[in-house]
């Protein structure tokens, strides 16, 4: 025994030292949340929200349409690639949904491309014990930009309402939220998980393209879901459940709060958002471009044209100009700006610190209203309906997603995407497909042009349309009933 004693004090000491750290008396860092109570308050103010389209005309290739229905269908045709019917008139749609209430009178929160194009909409609220509730809804406002929209039953729901909107810039990542939606057609289904990343931008949900800055989480999100709210463990509402990602499972995205909030008043008031500009055209840096800069990162936006006569012209902004900050929020990537900007104000005045010539400017920017934006797109006849509702033909500007699916040879105007059976436009012969070039002789390059010619006109005036159709011009004459 003498002898072993120092032979075993020499094993330890030949111990190497270990290359991490124990704790002695590990204690735990995270306890599970208990969401009992908080579905027991919040599951109550959550509706099902249900649509439906009247049968219209579409163009070839317009059952594609990205504003389409969030229907239960809708997931096994994302995720297992069943196409839609080729048919060039559809016998109309019936979708499904979920909102919030956010007052006792009926005025709730859900995405916009859940009531998009509908002709009617119901809001079902859960009575508990005495059966489910449905009430006829309108809508106040919509921003399809923001993909929110503002709707308002048409008579007082008296109903429970979520009554605190929380602070989605203080979320972090791992923090535990809930969601509650309608996930096909399983009302007031509750689902638990965590904020697994935050600022998702390069999110197009259905090809639907927008101002996005999504909060992603791994609370599961399915169809049906949409418009549902993303609740803290303190029962606030921190975002509007909107997207899954149709490549793999476990992944949703909801809409920051905070960006609603912004947008929330012009909507209640005016019934669309009116979004602020700077007056630029921006693109991102490259490695390369920022090393003849002088700038040791990627950051900031990359100014490659200043629009002449807009705000940032004003302020003596240069092409080339690299803005690293925008009323001192640093400018990470190109993406930050429109979203910083568009939700800044018109009329706002804001500092933007940028670079130029190897050094910092700063330039004081008086933001304005975004050219076709708001009240201009949306403006309103005398009667209180839209020009393309009177007519009855709906519209979109093109772009790469519709020449593609419309097989459009223009890369530019307004093309017709929609005819309503019987209408106007039905009878004298304009189709879906078709790209408008002129009326009354103006020349038609955006969906607001066409307002602006049909809105001054009265009853009875006679519109001159010239076409493109299928790459041959011809003239339709409309009148404006």
């Amino acid at each position: 025994l003498g002898v072993a004693a120092p032979t075993l004090v020499a094993a330890q000491n030949m111990v190497p030292s270990r290359p991490w750290s124990e704790i002695s008396r590990p204690q735990r860092l995270t306890k599970l949340p208990d969401f009992s109570e908080l579905a027991k308050r919040v599951v109550p103010a959550v509706v099902s929200i249900r649509v439906e389209q009247k049968p219209r005309r579409v163009a070839r290739g317009g059952h594609h349409d990205r504003r389409r229905f969030q229907d239960p269908n809708e997931f096994f045709r994302r995720f297992f690639g069943a196409p839609y019917p080729e048919q060039n008139e559809h016998p109309g749609r019936r979708g499904i949904g979920t909102g919030f209430v956010i007052s006792k009178n009926g005025m709730i929160l859900t995405n916009n491309h859940v009531i998009e194009d509908a002709d009617v909409i119901e809001v079902v609220f859960d009575g508990g014990e005495d059966g489910e509730r449905v009430l006829e809804a309108k809508v106040l406002g919509t921003a399809p930009e923001y993909d929110v929209a503002l709707l308002q039953t048409k008579e007082d729901a008296e109903a429970p309402t979520i009554s605190y909107l929380g602070d989605s810039d203080v979320m972090e990542i791992g923090d535990w939220v809930m969601a509650v939606g309608n996930p096909f057609g399983l009302s007031h289904s509750v689902s638990v998980g965590i904020i697994s990343a935050k600022e998702r931008r390069q999110i197009a949900p259905s090809g639907r393209q927008g101002l996005y800055n999504f909060i992603q989480t791994d609370a599961s999100i399915n169809p049906g879901n949409s418009g549902g709210p993303l609740i803290n463990t303190r029962g606030e509402v921190i975002g509007i459940n909107t997207a899954i990602n149709a490549q793999g499972s476990g992944i949703g995205f909801a809409i920051p709060i905070n960006m609603v909030k912004s947008i929330l008043p012009d909507l209640k008031s005016k019934g669309h958002f009116t979004r602020s500009w700077i007056g630029i055209r921006i693109q991102s840096l490259t490695k390369e471009l920022a090393e003849t800069y002088g700038l040791k990162g990627l950051v900031g936006a990359l100014v490659s044209e200043v629009v002449d006569g807009g705000p940032a012209e004003d302020a003596g902004m240069q092409d080339g100009d690299v803005i690293l900050l925008f009323n001192g929020k640093k400018v990470k990537e190109s993406s930050d700006l429109p979203l910083l900007a568009s939700a800044a104000g018109v009329s706002a005045k804001v500092r933007l610190v940028v670079w130029r010539d190897g050094r910092r400017k700063t330039l004081k920017v008086t933001l304005g209203e975004y050219p076709d934006d708001g009240k201009t797109a949306s403006s309103s006849t005398k009667n209180g309906k839209r020009p393309s509702e009177i007519l009855g033909m709906n519209i979109s500007d093109i772009d790469v997603q519709l020449r593609r699916m419309l097989r459009i040879e223009r890369s530019n105007g307004v093309v017709v995407t929609e005819i309503a059976p019987n209408s106007v436009a039905a009878r004298t012969g304009v189709r879906a497909g078709d790209v408008l070039l002129k009326i009354n002789g103006s020349t038609i390059k955006r969906s607001a042009d066409v307002f602006r010619a049909i809105e001054p006109l009265k009853k009875g005036a006679v519109l001159r349309l010239q076409i493109d159709r299928r790459g041959g011009r011809l003239f339709v004459a409309i009148r404006k009933p």
